[in-house]
């Protein structure tokens, strides 16, 4: 029997396995969450530089997504490979650096965790497949976009565009829903968050949001058609308005200040994919429709 074979035919063994991947990649998207937004910015300067027609900056050390290695940001010491081991180190070591003993952030730990968590709900929920396989990817790619966002208001291109790509791509066999539906489901995502974003402008003048939320949202069309779109906004918008004042309140900042949109739109598109006809079924069955 194959190692396919065994998974496809033991749940437990495939959710287990897949826990222990979501724990591995969420020590990766650490580093992708920290170092993408560095190289982002590096790789502006470089381009206005070149227009501006100002000298090169010096070359420095390579610096992506491998290099260098990963080193406390505290005393600079080299993060041994039985440092780096999920979830297992950071306990190991009692959530300190074993140079300096300077304090890490429990929020790598928790980012390992989260990952491995909803590896393993998306492989329960969908069992051993290419469906499964594609949502994990999904996963992963929502979870670092939410992170880097809540950090910098910031979603990126390069995991936006590529993901986008991928969901017409697995519709185009059915993965999910019709080519068809996840064709118009990117257009509508996009189309109607970028309405909302000028008919707001025109009427006060403000920018209410990012592009790159409209893409985020065609995205989620792409993936789960247009049907998931209407309780998308709708999930996203009540979290969002919760959360949001919430967070002001906490962070004592006034309700001018900027929240991003991104974190929120992403856990409401998820839920959408796993549960939309479930919820949209429930709902209408209380309405009396």
């Amino acid at each position: 029997m194959s190692l396919a074979d065994y998974l496809a035919s033991h749940p437990l063994a495939f959710v287990l396995c897949t826990l222990l991947l979501g724990l591995l990649v969420g020590s990766f998207l650490n580093v992708l969450v920290y170092r993408l937004p560095l190289m982002l910015q590096r790789d502006w300067q470089q381009q206005a530089r070149d227009i501006l027609a100002l000298p090169a900056e010096p070359v420095g050390p390579a610096f992506n997504l491998l290099t260098p290695n990963s080193r406390c940001p505290h005393c600079g010491h080299a993060i041994r490979p039985w440092e780096n081991i999920p979830l297992l180190s950071w306990l190991a070591l009692r959530g300190r650096c074993s140079s300096c003993q300077a304090a890490i952030s429990p929020r790598y730990p928790l980012v390992e965790l989260a990952c491995g968590l909803l590896s393993a709900f998306v492989a329960w929920h969908f069992g051993f497949g290419w469906a499964c396989a594609a949502m994990l990817l999904l996963t992963w790619g929502l979870l670092a976009m939410s992170l880097i966002d809540a950090d910098h208001q910031l979603l990126p291109d390069a995991l936006v565009l590529p993901l986008l790509w991928l969901g017409l791509i697995v519709n185009a066999f059915g993965l999910f829903t019709s080519l068809e539906d996840a064709l118009w489901g990117a257009v509508a995502g996009y189309v109607s968050l970028w309405s909302v974003y000028w008919l707001f402008k025109l009427l006060t003048g403000k920018e209410g949001m990012g592009y790159g939320d409209f893409k985020l949202l065609a995205m989620l069309g792409a993936w789960g058609g247009w049907q998931i779109l209407p309780l998308t906004i709708l999930l996203s918008s009540l979290v969002g308005a919760i959360l949001g004042l919430i967070i002001l309140k906490a962070r004592g900042a006034t309700q001018g200040s900027p929240i991003p949109f991104g974190p929120y739109l992403a856990i409401a598109g998820w839920i959408a994919l796993l549960w939309g006809d479930a919820i949209t079924a429930s709902y209408l069955r209380f309405a009396g429709f």
